[in-house]
């Protein structure tokens, strides 16, 4: 079977040695590692991808929480296949409801093969949302929309998502947070083409620079900020000359948006592609 361990923390010596030499020694496959060693904030950060017999499993989850409790380490163990058919979402928001109703109605008409476990947002406005499609609702924001990203992951591992959704969540997640679910557990929508119109403005930016063309893009979050090199799925539409921008936004906003997430995300959910070494590649056939 396929897992990703994650593994953060204060940065020290010998942290991945107990853990590559555990799961070597159970007969793993490693497909993939790496490690980050920022001095700056002293925080060591590592996922690594193997391939170990399911029986291996349980043994492996256990090891690795003594070995984060030896070595102060925020470990995590993480297998797609428990859920293959039905992975379970985590979805973020903040203020626009476009996205993420369009994830949970494609859920609801089985267009898209997953089961929402929870919404997550900074702000309330998105709550009646929740209620509305019967999922729980968490506010990990204070009353300025500032949001707890501690308690934002300890949310996500409560309710054991697969994949977390953000579904235009207008917060940057913190380096540590993406490292927490590193491996393709983050999947993004920006409401711009990358990597040509990055940032929080992309729709004006783009009608800055004349253009008649514009998109989203959904994609894998690595801890570089909209790296555009983890693109799941674009999409884009033309207008006329002259339109006025707030033309461009409703129908980017209203249409383009949400169906460049959808497809996305079914693209994840249905297995077809995964990050590999921050690349997206087609997932090879079981």
């Amino acid at each position: 079977m396929e897992v990703v361990i994650t593994a953060v923390g204060p940065d020290n010596v010998g942290l991945a040695d107990p853990i590559i030499h555990d799961v070597t020694g159970r007969g793993a496959n490693i497909a993939e590692i790496q490690m980050y060693d920022h001095d700056e904030a002293a925080v060591f950060a590592m996922m690594c991808r193997l391939h170990l017999p399911s029986s291996q499993y349980t043994g492996l989850v256990e090891t690795m929480r003594a070995i984060g409790q030896t070595k102060g380490l925020e470990i995590r163990v993480w297998s797609p296949e428990p859920h293959a058919e039905c992975p379970q979402l985590a979805i973020c928001a903040t203020l626009l409801e476009h996205t993420p109703r369009a994830i949970l109605e494609a859920i609801r008409t089985g267009h898209l093969k997953a089961k929402p476990v929870v919404l997550i947002s900074n702000r309330r406005k998105c709550e009646k949302l929740a209620m509305e499609y019967g999922i729980p609702f968490e506010c990990i924001g204070d009353a300025e929309g500032v949001a707890d990203e501690a308690a934002m992951v300890r949310v996500i591992d409560r309710y054991e998502a697969d994949y977390v959704i953000l579904a235009r969540y207008m917060r940057v997640l913190p380096p540590d947070t993406c490292w927490k679910f590193a491996g393709g557990r983050i999947i993004n929508l920006h409401h711009g083409l990358l990597p040509s119109f990055r940032g929080l403005r992309p729709y004006h930016d783009a009608y800055a620079a004349r253009m008649l063309t514009f998109g989203a893009t959904c994609h894998f979050i690595v801890p570089e900020l909209d790296a555009g090199n983890q693109t799941i799925h674009q999409t884009t539409f033309s207008v006329a000359p002259g339109t006025r921008l707030e033309e461009v936004i409703r129908i980017g906003q209203q249409h383009n948006e949400p169906e460049c997430l959808v497809e996305g995300v079914r693209r994840v959910c249905d297995r077809e592609v995964q990050l590999h070494f921050h690349r997206v590649i087609a997932r090879s056939s079981p």
